[in-house]
Parts: structure tokens; sequence; C-alpha cells
């Protein structure tokens, strides 16, 4: 199953800095709930053999996963991106964006985090050293995984 294959629910991985155990989290549920998952990425990921996990390595470039996922994501999809821009244009498209800590990107936040990143990008761009977020951690994962099942299940549910 392609990434271009037309079916009701599908999740998009922005899979160049996706944590290896948040993809795992999406990959058990693509097997259970049958919904297939397309990984977009600019380098190579080793994703696992089966008909509902594809991959799709994009050329390098800033940019080039986002637009991708963002020409083929539907009102019907999920999006796990760390990408707040990403974000942003996903919810646009009436589609549903989460983000690897488990934060549910909405109409009412993602233009507020987005104002905030760029705030933070001019910061940096004077000189200051703003520090980047913290590392991944198991709690991370958790909360991702407890956020991750309740979007699933509303999807699911219609």
């Amino acid at each position: 199953m392609g990434c271009d294959q037309d079916v009701e629910i599908k999740i998009w991985i922005d899979g160049d800095a996706c944590p290896r155990p948040i993809k795992e989290i999406v990959f058990r549920a693509s097997f259970k709930n049958k919904i297939p998952v397309c990984l977009v990425a600019n380098s190579f990921v080793l994703v696992p053999k089966g008909p509902l996990i594809s991959f799709v390595q994009v050329s390098k470039g800033g940019d080039v996963a986002d637009l991708y996922i963002v020409e083929k994501v539907k009102r019907s999809d999920l999006v796990v991106t760390a990408d707040i821009p990403l974000a942003a244009l996903v919810v646009e498209k009436g589609a549903v964006a989460i983000n690897p800590r488990g934060d549910l990107y909405t109409k009412d936040n993602v233009r507020e985090r987005l104002s905030m990143r760029d705030f933070m990008e001019s910061i940096r761009e004077s000189g200051v050293n703003t520090g980047g977020p913290a590392s991944h951690s198991a709690k991370d994962n958790q909360r991702f995984a407890s956020s991750f099942n309740g979007v699933m299940t509303k999807m699911l549910r219609g």
C-alpha cells in the first residue's frame, strides 16, 4: 500500500526528526487498527515491512518533506510532526496534527505556537542563545502514546 493510495484514514509521519520510540508507537497502532502509515523524510529511514507502512524519501531541502505531506494530506488524516509551520498548514487543511510530545495542534493554539516560534527565531538571529528544547524522554513517549491513542479512538469512531 503506497502513500498515494486513497483510504479513509492515513497517518503521516514527518520522519527526519521524529524520535524512534514515537515511530514505533505509531507503527504498532497501524498494525493493530489496520491504518496505513506514510513516513516522509529527506534521508533514508528504516521502516517495518508490511502492507500498511510506506516510506517516501524526498529530495534534500528544508521544507521538501513538509510540502509533500501538505500536498497529500486529507481532512481525515493524522500527521505526527514537531514542525510548527507544517502543523499550521495541516490544521488549516482540516486534518489533525500532533507533536512527538503528545501535544495536539488546534486552530486555537497553532497560530500562537507559530508566533512564539518566529519570535524565538528572531531572538536567536540577533545572537541570543536561547537553548533548545529538552531531550525527548520516556515521559514524553507516555504522553504521546496516551494522546495519540485518544485521537485515534476519536478518529476511528468518526
